[in-house]
C-alpha cells in the first residue's frame, strides 16, 4: 500500500486538493470541523495526512497537530510545504499508530477522504478497540469515509453504460485506481463503521459530504460548467446537515465520541 500511495504523492494535490471539486469537499468537511473544535488548542492526531493540507489548516487555527501517512514520500511532500512549528509529520501505518504513540493523549483523532477506506472490517475492528486507548476522556474521532450507495457514481456509470461497475461500492471489496496502482478499497455506511466501532465509542453525529457536489473524476466535466457547479455547491450546503443522507453521498463525515 505504500509503493501505491508515494506514487500518487507528486500528483495528488493538482489532481484532487487543488481542483474545484477537491476544495468545494474541503471546504464542507471545514465548516463541520470549526462547529465541533471551536475552542483550541486541542492536540489532534491525523491519520493518512496526505500531503498536508488538513494539517497545516489546523495548525493556523491554533491546534496542536501530530499527522501521520504511510508513505514517505505523502510525508515529504506535506513537508516541503511549509515549516510549521507545532506540525509534526511522521510516517506511520494507520494499523500501528495505537502502539507508535501509546505514550501520547490525544483529543481528536482525524482522517479525511477515505483514508479509513484502505481496512477491511476487521482491520477497522481493531483500529477503533486499538485507538481508544490514545483518545484523551471523551475524546473524539472526526472520519471522512466513502459510503456504499453513493448517487453520483451510480448514474454516472449507468449513463455510460457499465451497470456493473454502478455498484461496485457494494461489493465487499473493489479496486480503486490511485494515479494507475489498483488500491483495495472497501466502503461503509455509517451503520457499519457503528457496528465496528460501538464497544468503545458512541455515535453522536453524521454528515453527508458530496451529496451534491460530484466525486473528483467528474472534475474535468465540471470544470467546463462552472454556473452549474456553483449551483451544485450552493444546494449542497442547503442540505449539509441532513444526516439521513449521508450514505447516498461521496463521503459522509462521522462523529464518534470514547464512551
Amino acid at each position: 500500500m505504500q509503493t501505491n500511495f508515494d506514487q500518487a504523492a507528486s500528483t495528488y494535490d493538482a489532481t484532487f486538493t487543488h481542483t474545484k471539486i477537491g476544495r468545494a469537499q474541503r471546504d464542507i468537511v471545514y465548516e463541520h470541523v470549526t462547529r465541533l473544535l471551536s475552542h483550541p488548542p486541542k492536540d489532534i492526531l491525523e491519520i493518512n495526512c496526505g500531503t498536508g493540507e488538513d494539517a497545516i489548516w489546523f495548525e493556523k487555527r491554533g491546534f496542536n497537530v501530530l499527522a501521520t501517512d504511510i508513505s514517505s514520500e505523502m510525508i515529504a511532500s506535506a513537508k516541503s510545504k511549509m515549516n510549521p512549528t507545532s506540525i509534526e509529520f511522521v510516517q506511520a501505518d494507520i494499523n500501528q499508530v495505537s502502539e507508535q504513540f501509546s505514550s501520547k493523549k490525544f483529543d481528536v483523532v482525524f482522517s479525511n477522504f477515505g483514508g479509513l477506506n484502505c481496512l477491511t472490517a476487521t482491520e477497522l475492528e481493531q483500529f477503533f478497540l486499538k485507538v481508544q486507548k490514545i483518545l484523551s476522556d471523551k475524546g473524539r474521532l472526526i472520519l471522512v469515509i466513502m459510503p456504499k450507495n453513493t448517487l453520483w457514481e451510480k448514474l454516472y456509470f449507468i449513463l455510460k453504460g457499465k451497470g456493473k461497475e454502478a455498484f461496485r461500492r457494494t461489493k465487499e471489496v473493489a479496486f480503486a485506481k490511485v494515479e494507475g496502482a489498483i488500491v483495495p478499497t472497501y466502503y461503509y455506511n455509517p451503520k457499519d463503521i457503528e457496528r465496528l466501532a460501538h464497544e468503545n465509542f458512541e455515535r453522536l453525529e453524521s454528515k453527508p459530504i458530496g451529496f451534491f457536489i460530484p466525486p473528483s473524476y467528474l472534475e474535468p466535466f465540471f470544470k467546463k460548467k462552472p454556473r452549474v457547479f456553483q449551483l451544485l455547491v450552493q444546494w449542497e450546503k442547503k442540505i449539509r446537515n441532513k444526516s439521513a443522507l449521508s450514505k447516498y453521498s461521496d463521503h459522509y463525515l462521522l462523529v464518534l465520541q470514547k464512551r
